[in-house]
């Protein structure tokens, strides 16, 4: 049972991870209101923890469900995801640190004035992140079927 859940936990994290970056992307653009960006900054949190449960449940499902540490070690597919996760959490960090100085700014009551180009470069990196996190599944499902497996 257990083995099933962690399962479902990671399905749904991915999708919720995926949801709230395709909000963050939706709700980023300019001429931002402060009602808009404060929806951001909750729909950043979300991705932040669902993130975090994708990592945990995906570690999990690795440790203690899966094919064996061995065989993920050994599968470029594999590797390919997880460089893809590291990276999408790198590029993550920028808007995060934005959204939450916007934050503060808010907290003031203080006006946020947001410049066109610093959304249009939180937007390219909200892009990619959706771009890699598309990726993932494909490296997935051929991991699943045994491409890239030595054995």
């Amino acid at each position: 049972m257990s083995e099933y859940l962690t399962a479902y936990l990671h399905y749904l994290s991915i999708m919720i991870l995926f949801a709230a970056l395709f909000s963050e992307h939706l709700l980023l653009k300019p001429g931002i209101s402060a009602k808009q960006i404060k929806s951001l900054i909750i729909t950043d949190a979300i991705y932040g923890i669902s993130a975090i449960s994708v990592l945990i449940t995906g570690l999990l499902r690795m440790i203690y469900f899966g094919k064996g540490v061995s065989y993920y070690m050994k599968n470029p597919y594999f590797h390919t995801k997880l460089t893809l996760f590291i990276i999408i959490a790198i590029l993550s960090i920028k808007p995060t640190i934005e959204f939450m100085r916007w934050r503060r700014s808010l907290k003031k009551n203080e006006d946020v004035k947001i410049n066109d180009e610093l959304i249009k470069r939180l937007q390219l990196f909200i892009r990619i992140e959706l771009l890699f996190v598309l990726i993932i599944p494909l490296m997935a499902v051929l991991m699943a079927r045994g491409y890239g497996a030595t054995f």
